[in-house]
């Protein structure tokens, strides 16, 4: 199995522009002929993502945004940070799979030091 570690450095705010960074990344990763390709936590919101949380349309946009780089995993994985939303704000991980999410998994133990 060959992983990919995309060292990124996301924009706090730019879904757009984060989410192409994203798709840049599985791209790069599947013609070096990675199985799977890994992003830093909270990679399409940046981090910290702070009071952008609060917002209910920038979370739907991140969730969005999510499914449409799920589209791009046709031949490969990933795991991808975004800011999930059951019933609470969550700090979560998608594995994406076959253009799908096939997983979502949220974080537990999260800081307590102002972030």
């Amino acid at each position: 199995m060959r992983i990919a570690l995309a060292q990124v450095n996301p924009t706090v705010g730019d879904l757009d522009g984060n989410t192409r960074l994203v798709q840049e990344w599985i791209d790069k990763a599947k013609l070096a002929g990675a199985d799977i390709v890994c992003f830093p936590e909270l990679v399409l919101t940046g981090y910290p993502p702070e009071d952008l949380v609060l917002k209910p349309s920038f979370v739907r946009d991140n969730i969005a945004q999510l499914k449409s780089i799920a589209k791009a995993t046709m031949g490969i994985s990933a795991v991808v940070g975004f800011v999930d939303e059951e019933g609470d704000i969550f700090n979560a991980a998608a594995f994406l799979n076959g253009g799908d999410i096939k997983a979502v998994f949220h974080k537990v133990f999260l800081p307590n030091y102002g972030v």
